[in-house]
């Protein structure tokens, strides 16, 4: 009795494995394509599942998608210096008092360089900068005659000019000084510029440094 009905359970046993060699194989890459389609996924598409599909990016010798590296980040241009040194500009207005050591000189300038002229103004005075302007405006009346004097302390050289500024017209120069050194006289010992216009404008005394330090400028008209 026994052995009656082990025969049987081994023979059920042993059925599936009798009628499988008619079922497709599992693994089959062949018959995966049969069963989704020959022409169902467009070239380069894959159907799901493990079979057929693309290597991971970066395996193989594949080209990553774009945006899987970062971007090469741009060279650097070397900053640019910016030189010491760097001439014009205008120069800081001081009150005249604060040249007094440059007062003396300036009044013994007036003495022998614009006899019988008088002061136009006040003086005006400025802290210098190498290659740094000071400017004074007034009005050229006609038929006047004009001369500007000036004395400077630690700078090496100031020069002096005179400019018509009528806008929009640009600036004139009308004369300027010939002296040399930290002294200068425009239009000194009876040489004064004269308007030779019968009308007047604006216009302006020009002091420009070389070399550091102050200096102070006076106008006369006569």
């Amino acid at each position: 009795m026994r052995l009656y009905v082990l025969i049987p359970a081994a023979l059920l046993g042993l059925a599936p494995l009798a009628c499988g060699g008619s079922d497709p194989e599992p693994n089959n890459p062949s018959q995966m394509q049969n069963q989704y389609g020959a022409n169902q996924y467009p070239p380069g598409q894959y159907p799901p599942g493990q079979y057929g599909q693309p290597p991971p990016a970066g395996q193989y010798g594949q080209t990553p998608p774009a945006g899987q590296y970062p971007a090469p980040t741009p060279s650097q241009p070397a900053p640019t210096q910016t030189p010491t040194g760097a001439s014009g500009g205008q120069a800081t207005p001081i009150a005249p008092a604060a040249v007094a050591m440059a007062t003396p000189v300036l009044t013994a300038m007036a003495a022998s360089e614009v006899q019988g002229m008088q002061a136009e103004g006040g003086a005006f005075a400025g802290q210098f900068q190498d290659g740094q302007t000071l400017e004074q405006p007034f009005n050229i009346q006609p038929g006047k005659c004009y001369s500007v004097i000036g004395a400077g302390v630690g700078i090496t050289e100031l020069d002096i000019q005179l400019v018509a500024h009528t806008p929009p017209m640009p600036p004139m120069v009308l004369a300027q000084d010939s002296t040399t050194g930290p002294n200068a006289t425009l239009g000194g010992k009876g040489q004064c510029f004269k308007n030779p216009l019968p009308i007047g404008g604006p216009a302006k005394a020009v002091l420009r440094a070389r070399g550091s330090g102050m200096a102070v400028g006076q106008i006369y008209v006569k």
